[in-house]
């Protein structure tokens, strides 16, 4: 074996100039030092602030390459949102707590249910998505979405009281529009027609108007698509079109169910 030949093999099909996976690292520490910070009773707020900005402070080195594009005074703007954003997620955790039969206690929420966790992240994540911050939100909710099975690009565009139940599955285009009092079951999927680098910059996947709930594996595709308010869409159902306002739309398998015979 050359060992001195293999090495220069993989360096050289390093292609990436400059990839390091500190920041993934740091990303994940500062996604947690958030979460606990805004959630956490015992954790000190004022103190957690000054941590979070020396974690920051370490993500704009590692991430923000371009020195035409300056990330040091996101900081200070950043941190004046996180009051509203955990007014945000209070209502999202109220709105679990009304519409799941199975919810015991706002604890419960907070502490054990993948959605909101899904959401929390996604929502802290979506402030640095608006500003422009390369790379760690994806970070943030590509972290979130190990956790608890729920895939949210952070620039999808989610309104208030926001509902995942039991979570599994979900997956949220970059350009989905939510607005108010939608509820998701596992295995929604909010996506696009098809897959093409050309379409970056158009919107791709579809819009919910608010009060919309949607079941279990439902797939709804397409930037032009819109999920009148108040409409149900049944699990299992495949939309590639919009649905007017007040609409039940679902899916109708055909079952058949064979007994033995019994002597």
């Amino acid at each position: 074996m050359d060992k001195e030949k293999i090495i220069q093999e993989l360096k050289g099909h390093k292609k990436q100039p400059y990839l390091d996976y500190r920041l993934k690292r740091e990303t994940e520490e500062f996604t947690n030092t958030l979460f606990y910070t805004l959630f956490d009773v015992n954790t000190p707020v004022e103190e957690n602030l000054d941590l979070l900005e020396k974690q920051f402070t370490r993500l704009v080195d590692l991430a923000c390459w371009d020195a035409n594009k300056p990330c040091d005074k996101l900081w200070s703007k950043y941190v004046s949102k996180l009051p509203s954003i955990l007014e945000k997620l209070n209502l999202d955790a109220e709105a679990i707590l009304n519409c799941d039969p199975a919810s015991l206690s706002m604890q419960e929420i907070y502490m054990a249910y993948p959605g909101f966790y899904a959401i929390a992240i996604y929502r802290l994540a979506h402030e640095l998505y608006k500003e422009g911050f390369p790379l760690v939100p994806r970070l943030m909710t590509e972290y979130a979405h190990r956790q608890t099975g729920v895939d949210i690009n952070p620039g999808a565009q989610i309104g208030k009281s926001f509902f995942i139940d039991h979570a599994t599955g979900v997956v949220i285009g970059e350009t989905a529009v939510i607005h108010d009092n939608v509820k998701v079951y596992q295995g929604v999927t909010l996506g696009a027609l098809y897959v093409d680098k050309k379409l970056q910059k158009i919107k791709r996947h579809p819009t919910i108007m608010s009060n919309v709930t949607i079941y279990a594996n439902a797939t709804i595709l397409g930037g032009e698509t819109v999920v009148g308010e108040n409409s149900v869409i049944g699990g299992n159902a495949w939309l590639t079109s919009s649905v007017p306002p007040n609409s039940t739309v679902f899916h109708t398998p055909e079952i058949k169910i064979k007994t033995a015979d019994v002597e």
